[in-house]
């Protein structure tokens, strides 16, 4: 079997470890492709409305289907490129025993599923990026090299991105969390029709959030694991890969803490949510619940011919250069992610 054939590639990628995911698999579970290079999004402008009134004998009144916006992006080119140096087969891997106990091909075999795994973990962070920025700021900034600076923005009402300021943020004498997330909850319904269940804070938030003197007395920390077994938050569990932790709820509210650090292509240590974030968004795992904010991982096609010009999240491929006698090895992915239903979230900055 060559270990170096496209779908052999792709099977390995498939089976390697899931890094974290836990704000795609949370708010954005959809999956949508696209046969061209652009992506094509709708995003619901709907508005909730009731029937109207007319006398018996005076005809229906005609009412406008649900609002919708339909968009087009052309994502920019996630592209990763390796180079696997023809002299690292001969030389000890780390973690090896002195002296060395793998075939050269072994070794080779050893890095090729490092940076597969390496390069499937760095797309799943940049998707994981651009899905904090929708739930942030509504929207989503894409740049790159040779491509310009484009802001993709989902139209959120400006209501849902608030930052506490003064005496009324968290840790504030007379300043109730819970009231906020309340009244925040509130405004997502009013504005979209969905009901707000789900809160993410990172921890600075949390921090302050948890100590609470209502929060103390009302945040529930037991949850059901089974159904005849129950255990005492906060634990790390549910979507994501262990990178989250539920840590109770307080009637219909479930709160996580969330945070995870990840460098930028200028070398800088970044964090997917900015200190004192607090997230919310309407979301359902069972897909029962019709107002959701139903978020979609978009992607576009892959502009190589090897890939027969399919959409697909991703593409590898490798190739050997004969002089010098380096193998490379490339992943291709047009990525966005989109709420549909952008005003079913919310965030705000609590200190």
């Amino acid at each position: 079997m060559d270990i170096y054939d496209t779908a052999v590639l792709s099977r390995v990628v498939e089976n390697l470890p899931p890094p974290s995911t836990f704000l795609l698999d949370t708010f954005f579970p959809n999956v949508q492709t696209s046969d061209t290079e652009d992506i094509f999004f709708d995003v619901d402008t709907s508005k909730p409305r009731i029937t109207p009134f007319v006398h018996p004998t005076v005809g229906g009144k005609i009412v406008a289907d649900r609002g919708f916006a339909t968009n087009s992006f052309r994502p920019a080119y996630a592209k990763d490129k390796r180079i696997l140096l023809p002299g690292q087969p001969v030389k000890r891997r780390p973690g090896e025993r002195i002296g060395g106990n793998m075939a050269p091909m072994e070794r080779r075999q050893a890095q090729l599923m490092q940076n597969l795994e390496d390069q499937l973990d760095m797309l799943t962070r940049r998707e994981q990026v651009m899905a904090s920025e929708a739930l942030r700021l509504g929207q989503v900034t894409v740049t790159g090299e040779q491509y310009p600076t484009v802001v993709v923005n989902f139209a959120r009402d400006a209501a849902l991105t608030v930052a506490l300021a003064g005496g009324a943020r968290w840790g504030q004498a007379g300043v109730s969390p819970l009231d906020n997330i309340e009244a925040w909850a509130a405004i997502i319904q009013a504005k979209s029709g969905a009901i707000a269940r789900t809160v993410v804070m990172d921890p600075k938030a949390w921090g302050i959030f948890r100590n609470d003197a209502t929060v103390l007395l009302r945040l529930n920390r037991f949850y059901a694991q089974g159904a005849s077994q129950a255990s005492l938050g906060p634990i790390a569990f549910g979507p994501g890969n262990q990178r989250a932790r539920f840590v109770g709820n307080i009637g219909d509210f479930d709160f996580w803490v969330y945070q995870e650090p990840y460098v930028d292509e200028n070398g800088a240590t970044q964090q997917m949510l900015p200190d004192y974030t607090v997230i919310m968004g309407a979301t359902d795992p069972t897909g029962q619940t019709k107002y959701t904010l139903e978020g979609v991982r978009c992607y576009g096609m892959i502009l190589d011919e090897e890939a027969n010009y399919q959409a697909e999240r991703y593409f590898i491929k490798s190739w050997l250069e004969k002089d010098p006698a380096n193998r490379l090895l490339l992943m291709q992915s047009a990525p966005l992610t989109v709420p549909f239903r952008p005003n079913a979230s919310f965030c705000a900055t609590v200190n």
